[in-house]
């Protein structure tokens, strides 16, 4: 049990804010320059910030957590806010809603004619709000992270991304020591994605005494192939502008933006983080009132609903739902069971008591594991009784009288020891057919989540549509739920 202050922990929620506001305020002149720069404050004007998509978003997303429920949040929920709630529809913002416009669930909307922004900026910019509702829950902020980042950025990099800085800033409200929190952000994603081996490059580099230009230059040179304004590299200016500026607010931050690139978000990540860890004694009080409390926006539908105007109102609006995130995701076991994996968070008037964290407990891949393996063209389904995911071999796109694979894995939900037999029917449009397996077994062992695969093809026919759609009905016999997985497939 980690025991939080109260007050402690909405000084460090509010700081987040705080932070998020005056880096991307730094940064956003100089967003996209491509050389070293020589910024030493502010260039805006003061008593106000600069508006800043990477903290409008989160403000739709606490809209969604409010009125669907943490358990109720996925890709598919967060899609339909991004349709309704967020105007722009610049890079990956743009492509994302224009895939879901023509039927592409997350996270194929992420996926999808999206080679040129899946590995961008666009989602790890954006995990604070995460992190701050599930303060110390790690496991749970990086896949509430993974279903907010794969809606644009499907399974890229942009994903691996959003998953170690929501994982490090979920940590960081009960510890500050940098190592420990980039070894934990980085046990969180696979070793070989291309996040990870920027990261690790920056570390290395400061680990050998290098100058922090040559460190940029050599981030920069390894990410040629990747271009600018892309997660990996940016990421990496992060981590160097924590390192090399020993984790104080304004020569991290200066560091950060310094680098270039994509300068508002990297700037923006650093004071968040930091504020985090520190709480509003580590802000800078000349920053803090050259910025003041203010929320800007810049791509929210304001005439569709209202959203907090201030970082103080921000704040209030998450610590009231803090009881209803921090009990959400309680691994339900008898008390008197030692076998508890995850740290319960409980809030508390009396001073903050981490005598039982095990911080050792959050590190590894687990969730991100598999994340590589998978198809960018899968869609997943959820029921009570199983889950179910189909998978495509290559793109979505078919041709007259061609075909297109993939598989169906059913994972068994409910440990009870129950055989399941499956049905799987197939709508398909005119003229099209399937050579698929018509039932499934579904085996239990104990203690194992068991799965159940069966492979496909789908072949056109005479006539292909503009735009295609299949649905998929697995149904077990002996319960009155059935799993539908809507599959879209352009012509």
């Amino acid at each position: 049990m980690i025991k939080i202050n109260s007050q402690e922990l909405y000084d460090k929620i509010n700081a987040c804010w705080i932070g998020k506001n005056i880096g991307g305020t730094i940064g956003a002149p100089y967003e996209g320059k491509r050389e070293i720069l020589n910024v030493s404050g502010f260039a805006s004007e003061p008593g106000k910030p600069l508006p800043n998509d990477d903290l409008d978003l989160q403000l739709v997303w606490l809209k969604a957590l409010y009125e669907q429920g943490p358990k109720n949040i996925n890709s598919k929920v967060l899609g339909e806010y991004w349709l309704s709630y967020i105007g722009p529809c610049w890079n990956e913002y743009g492509i994302c809603k224009a895939n879901m416009q023509d039927g592409f669930l997350p996270p194929m909307s992420g996926s999808v004619l999206n080679e040129d922004w899946k590995h961008s900026n666009g989602a790890w910019i954006r995990t604070e709000v995460w992190a701050c509702c599930f303060p110390a829950m790690p496991e749970t902020a990086i896949k509430m992270a993974f279903e907010d980042a794969s809606v644009d950025h499907g399974f890229g990099e942009g994903t691996f991304a959003a998953i170690f800085i929501a994982a490090m800033e979920s940590v960081a409200f009960v510890n500050s020591n940098i190592d420990e929190l980039l070894d934990i952000g980085l046990s969180k994603i696979p070793e070989d994605c291309r996040v990870s081996r920027s990261v690790r490059l920056v570390m290395d580099c400061y680990k050998k005494g290098m100058d922090w230009k040559d460190t940029r230059n050599a981030v920069v040179k390894d990410s040629e192939d990747l271009g600018w304004f892309q997660a990996p590299a940016n990421v990496a200016f992060v981590v160097l502008g924590l390192l090399y500026g020993g984790c104080d607010f304004k020569k991290s931050m200066l560091y950060a933006v310094n680098c270039g690139d994509d300068t508002d978000c990297t700037a923006a990540t650093v004071g968040a983080l930091l504020g985090i860890m520190y709480g509003n004694k580590g802000i800078p009080d000349d920053w803090r009132a050259y910025i003041g409390d203010e929320i800007q926006s810049i791509c929210i539908r304001q005439e569709v609903s209202r959203y907090p105007k201030t970082c103080t109102q921000l704040t209030d609006l998450i610590i009231r739902i803090l009881p209803v995130t921090l009990n959400s995701f309680i691994d339900f076991r008898p008390v008197y069971e030692k076998r508890h994996t995850l740290n319960q968070i409980m809030l508390t008037d009396d001073k903050t008591d981490l005598s039982e964290l095990d911080i050792n407990k959050w590190k590894g891949c687990g969730f991100a594991s598999g994340l590589a393996e998978c198809s960018p063209y899968s869609i997943t389904s959820e029921c009570m009784f199983a889950d179910a995911t189909v998978e495509l071999d290559s793109e979505p796109f078919i041709q007259p009288f061609a075909t297109i694979s993939g598989k169906i894995t059913v994972r068994h939900n409910i440990k009870t020891g129950d055989q399941m037999h499956l049905n799987v029917k197939w709508f398909l449009p005119d003229g099209f057919s399937v050579d698929c397996t018509k039932n499934l077994l579904m085996n239990f062992r104990t203690g194992k989540t068991q799965s159940s695969i069966c492979k496909f093809t789908i072949t056109a026919g005479e006539t292909v549509q503009a735009n295609n759609d299949i649905l998929i009905q697995i149904k077990c016999p002996n319960r009155p739920t059935s799993m539908f997985l809507p599959l879209h497939i352009m012509g």
